[in-house]
């Protein structure tokens, strides 16, 4: 979920304030960045990498010995970086059109990615597909999003201070899907975290199914969603006891097959 700086004068400070309230009330408990610092800590992840930085809090979270890349079109940072932290100031498609793994990290892998760019479905889509490109057995993408609080804050087009866009499209179209993943919501607030496991790595199949995927999932609306929660991932109580169970069962026997149903 993104909210734009207080003295941004096209939104409504009044409502800002109404959503937070409704989201905590739907959500209540530790946050995102609580989450996110908990899987840093569970996987100790050796290479993580994040799209959509903004003003880089949730990228401070990982640990000081984690290789980190960021990625971000206009970063707002107000504090330094960690140290092992390489930033990228573009957009996500420039950054994976352009770049390699490889010649940053010596590895062209990672072990955990975190997806919170811009607020669409089919840029979370294809952002997704050029990271389960990237991934190991052992890889989780994390994707932001995927709990949305009401239909005027998950529109296409921004109209609210508290938004969270048309990304829980891509955990429907991944659930429903691609069954051969593992993927789970996260019930925090403001707007979920989705965590994606088991990847088909080394794989272009979400690359090969983009146009199928956009074509199904593009046009539905927030109501869409209120009718197929049923649909969605399985959700998860933002605890610790509960996020280690979770992030367990994502690793537990993962291999890296090549091929799955479509």
């Amino acid at each position: 979920m993104e909210m734009e700086p207080e003295t941004e004068p096209s939104y409504d400070n009044e409502l800002l304030k109404v959503h937070l309230a409704l989201a905590a009330e739907a959500l209540p408990g530790p946050d995102y960045y609580s989450v996110l610092r908990w899987i840093h800590q569970l996987l100790r992840p050796e290479r993580y990498l994040e799209i959509g930085i903004r003003q880089g809090d949730s990228l401070r979270l990982a640990l000081p010995e984690t290789k980190c890349i960021g990625i971000d079109p206009t970063p707002l940072l107000q504090e330094p970086l960690p140290p092992n932290t390489r930033l990228f100031p573009m957009t996500s498609n420039q950054f994976f059109e352009s770049q390699s793994l490889a010649d940053i990290w010596g590895a062209n892998t990672f072990s955990l990615a975190f997806v919170d760019g811009l607020h669409l479905f089919e840029q979370a889509l294809l952002d997704f597909a050029h990271l389960e490109r990237l991934a190991t057995p052992a890889s989780i993408i994390m994707i932001h999003d995927c709990l949305p609080l009401d239909a005027a804050t998950s529109e296409r087009a921004r109209s609210t201070h508290f938004y969270s866009g048309d990304v829980w499209k891509l955990a429907l179209c991944l659930k429903n899907r691609r069954p051969d993943l593992k993927i789970k919501t996260i019930r925090t607030g403001p707007t979920g975290l989705c965590v994606v496991g088991n990847l088909q790595c080394q794989t272009d199949m979400s690359f090969r199914m983009y146009g199928e995927y956009v074509a199904e999932y593009l046009p539905l609306q927030f109501a869409d969603y209120k009718n197929r929660l049923g649909e969605m991932p399985e959700t998860v109580e933002n605890t610790l006891e509960a996020l280690t169970l979770c992030i367990a069962d994502l690793i537990h026997d993962s291999t890296c097959s090549g091929g799955a149903n479509p």
